[in-house]
């Protein structure tokens, strides 16, 4: 079975905080970014590439492609990666068994609303978070491990 320690939306994908923080405070060892843009690329491909630490592997996906390469991964502790809620919808859509969903980075940008500290979400990224939790997939607002998560039915989406 697939072991998913970590499916986080973070619009930056991977930079420092992932690459340190995170990655040892699951164990992964396999990031898994799931982007359509990203996954083409391929100037970002290799940016991305040199940011991981040595010893990790790192996959970047379309979100067609994403579902059945992630179910196929019989082995690793992977990291799952994404700009936006609304892929984790579409794997979940696509029977990917997610073991939760952390909200990190959501930067502010023209159609977001300020919906927790740092945390900025248009009409459709709300829905799509909605959507996650009705499927029965837990999601919580986290930027680091060591900030206490805070379920996101206690953050305002309306």
């Amino acid at each position: 079975m697939t072991k998913i320690v970590l499916a986080r939306v973070d619009d930056r994908l991977i930079h420092g905080q992932v690459m340190t923080a995170w990655i040892q405070y699951t164990g992964g060892n396999h990031i898994v970014i799931v982007d359509d843009v990203t996954a083409q690329d391929d100037f970002t491909k290799q940016i991305m590439q040199m940011a991981v630490p040595a010893g990790i592997k790192l996959d970047i996906y379309n979100v067609q492609e994403a579902p059945q390469k992630i179910n196929a991964n019989q082995t690793d502790k992977l990291i799952i990666l994404a700009k936006t809620p609304q892929v984790f919808l579409q794997l979940i859509q696509a029977q990917v068994v997610l073991p939760g969903v952390i909200i990190g980075g959501m930067g502010a940008n023209k159609g977001r609303q300020k919906v927790y500290k740092n945390i900025f979400m248009n009409a459709a990224e709300k829905q799509a978070v909605q959507a996650i939790g009705a499927q029965g997939v837990e999601v919580k607002v986290q930027v680091i491990p060591d900030e206490k998560a805070l379920s996101i039915e206690k953050v305002d989406l309306n």
